[in-house]
C-alpha cells in the first residue's frame, strides 16, 4: 500500500489531521517533524506499534524509542518524579520545553507500557513544532525516535526519510525542511542527579545555569 503524504505547510488540513490520527490510533508507523530532525514514530502504549517502529529503524528493543508528549503535565501522567529531582525537572522543562531537551525519568508501575529494555525508566520530550503537538493533542503520547536506518544520519527532509522507508510505513507528515540537523538534549534523572545521556541541541552550560550545579556528561 502508498504510504499517505500529508503537508502541513503552513498548518494541518483538517481531514488530513483526522487521517493521520486515525493511523497512528490504528498502529499505524508515521514519519513525523519536530523542532531537531524528523522522527519516526507511533502509539506509545501500543507494543506492536513500537515493535514496528524499531524495526523499520533496524533497531533492537535495547534501544527504546523516547516520548513526545503535548503539554509538561504529560510527565506525571506517566512517570514519577524522585523528590530529588523535582526541582531541577521543575526548572529544566520551564525554561526548555517546548523544545530540545529530552528528560529520563521512573515510569510509573501501573503505566503498562512496552517501549523495550527501558530499566524502569521513561525518556520524554515536548517538541517546539506546532503541527507536531497538534497531532500529539489528538493522538496521545507516541514513541518517536530519528527518522533514519540504524547508522545513517537523521532524516531532515520527508524525501530523505522516503529513501529511507518508502512505502513500509502508513505515511509521512511533511512541514518542509527541519530547522536543526541536531538531535535533542537527553538528561537522566532517574538514577540520582543530572548526567547527560547525550548532548544535542542544549550544552552542558546552558543546562547547569537553569539549575545552579553543574551538569555532568556519561
Amino acid at each position: 500500500m502508498t504510504a499517505h503524504v500529508f503537508s502541513v505547510i503552513p498548518s494541518w488540513n483538517c481531514d488530513d489531521l483526522t487521517l493521520a490520527s486515525d493511523l497512528v490510533s490504528a498502529g499505524g508507523v508515521l514519519v513525523v517533524p519536530t523542532d531537531t530532525v524528523y522522527g519516526i514514530g507511533a502509539r506509545a502504549d501500543d507494543p506492536e506499534a513500537v515493535l514496528n517502529v524499531l524495526a523499520a529503524k533496524g533497531r533492537g528493543r535495547h534501544m527504546p524509542p523516547p516520548v513526545l508528549v503535548h503539554h509538561p503535565d504529560d510527565i506525571e501522567k506517566i512517570c514519577i518524579i524522585p523528590r530529588s529531582a523535582a526541582e531541577a525537572v521543575g526548572a529544566l522543562t520551564g525554561t526548555f520545553w517546548p523544545g530540545a531537551l529530552t528528560v529520563i525519568l521512573p515510569a510509573r508501575p501501573n503505566l503498562g507500557w512496552d517501549l523495550g529494555e527501558t530499566g524502569g525508566t521513561v525518556a520524554l520530550r515536548m517538541p517546539n513544532h506546532p503541527a507536531m503537538l497538534t497531532l500529539l493533542e489528538k493522538t496521545g503520547p507516541m514513541a518517536v525516535t530519528s527518522a533514519n536506518k540504524t547508522g545513517q544520519p537523521p532524516a531532515t527532509t520527508v524525501a530523505q526519510a522516503q529513501e529511507a522507508f518508502g512505502d513500509s510505513i502508513a505515511g509521512y507528515v511533511d512541514a518542509g525542511p527541519t530547522q536543526s540537523s541536531t538531535p535533542s538534549t537527553i538528561l537522566d534523572l532517574a538514577h540520582g542527579g543530572v548526567a547527560a545521556i547525550r548532548v544535542g541541541a542544549l550544552s552542558l552550560s546552558q543546562l547547569s545555569e537553569v539549575i545552579g550545579c553543574d551538569v555532568r556528561s556519561v
